[in-house]
């Protein structure tokens, strides 16, 4: 049974409608950087939201359907702050003012809703119509999980990016930044700053993400609004989690290996699906304990060098 009735869809409509008008008019009503207070006070707001919804979807759908949420949320919000770590090499490498980086971050987060929403909805299509296809998706994500987890070093080349190539080649463009203007006008006419091909750059990344994190998903749900929902409250506080995290993103030097062992967990779960049926409760367990780790562990290594 699916959650998604008409009303419950307009109340998730409405609180992130809701949640994106107070982001827009309130808190940045100006292009400006947040300071680590305000963003952990609006992260705070924003994680309250989404778990309280869970609590909605209890009452709709029963517990087994809340835990699929939470799962899917915890899930997508771990893949989410860990893509955080490529937005910050994206903004260092194109030496993005701080002045534009909550603009770029908001115009991700909206066209990451449209773009996901729409890869939810095929994919949600494949997989009812070719049962198969999960345990390849499965065997994909646990083969990214093992290739994350040896990887030492994310490498940022958007001048190897076919967008960011043909964006050069197409558009006029000014040399400079403008504040947090994707376009100026000048003796020559209209150009476009560097933000454009910083946009062109974070949405092409997201695209690559939402290929990981989508289909993870299906491991504990196939239920198109919990699926749409937990992926919309994941990234919906994507901006505010980049100022609270932005300096303290060094820190957590194991996140991406707990990262990497949710991916190959649940690639494993799909894959292992027609034969095993771990339930929901033991999945949401082995996620939180996989994230507890990593931040333990992380904190434990910080402390290290001051001990000495």
């Amino acid at each position: 049974m699916t959650v998604g009735k008409g009303w419950v869809w307009a109340v998730f409509w409405a609180v992130v409608v809701g949640l994106l008008a107070i982001d827009v008019l309130v808190v940045n009503r100006k292009a400006r950087v947040l300071t680590v207070k305000g963003a952990t006070q609006w992260s705070a707001v924003l994680i309250g939201t989404a778990l309280f919804f869970g609590v909605l979807v209890a009452w709709v759908g029963g517990s087994t359907r809340a835990l699929e949420y939470y799962a899917g949320y915890l899930i997508e919000l771990s893949l989410s702050v860990d893509n955080l770590f490529v937005f910050i090499l994206i903004f260092q490498y194109f030496a993005v003012p701080a002045v534009a980086q909550p603009k770029v971050l908001q115009v991700g987060v909206l066209s990451a809703m449209v773009m996901r929403g729409i890869m939810i909805g095929l994919g949600i299509l494949v997989v009812r119509q070719f049962s198969w296809v999960i345990y390849v998706l499965g065997a994909v994500l646990a083969f990214t999980g093992i290739k994350m987890f040896r990887s030492e070093e994310i490498r940022i080349e958007p001048e190897k990016n076919p967008l960011v190539r043909f964006a050069k080649r197409v558009i006029p463009m000014s040399a400079a930044y403008d504040d947090a203007r994707f376009f100026v006008k000048t003796h020559r006419g209209w150009l476009a700053t560097p933000l454009i091909l910083v946009i062109l750059v974070v949405e092409s990344t997201d695209l690559m993400f939402a290929i990981d994190s989508i289909p993870a998903i299906f491991s504990v749900t196939s239920d198109p609004f919990i699926i749409y929902s937990s992926n919309t409250f994941a990234i919906i506080g994507l901006r505010a989690m980049y100022f609270v995290l932005a300096d303290a993103m060094s820190r957590f030097v194991y996140l991406k290996q707990g990262v990497a062992t949710i991916l190959t967990f649940v690639g494993l779960k799909m894959v292992a699906s027609a034969w095993v049926h771990i339930p929901i409760v033991l999945s949401l367990v082995v996620i939180v304990a996989i994230l507890s780790v990593a931040v333990v562990l992380s904190i434990r290594r910080n402390r290290l060098p001051a001990a000495a």
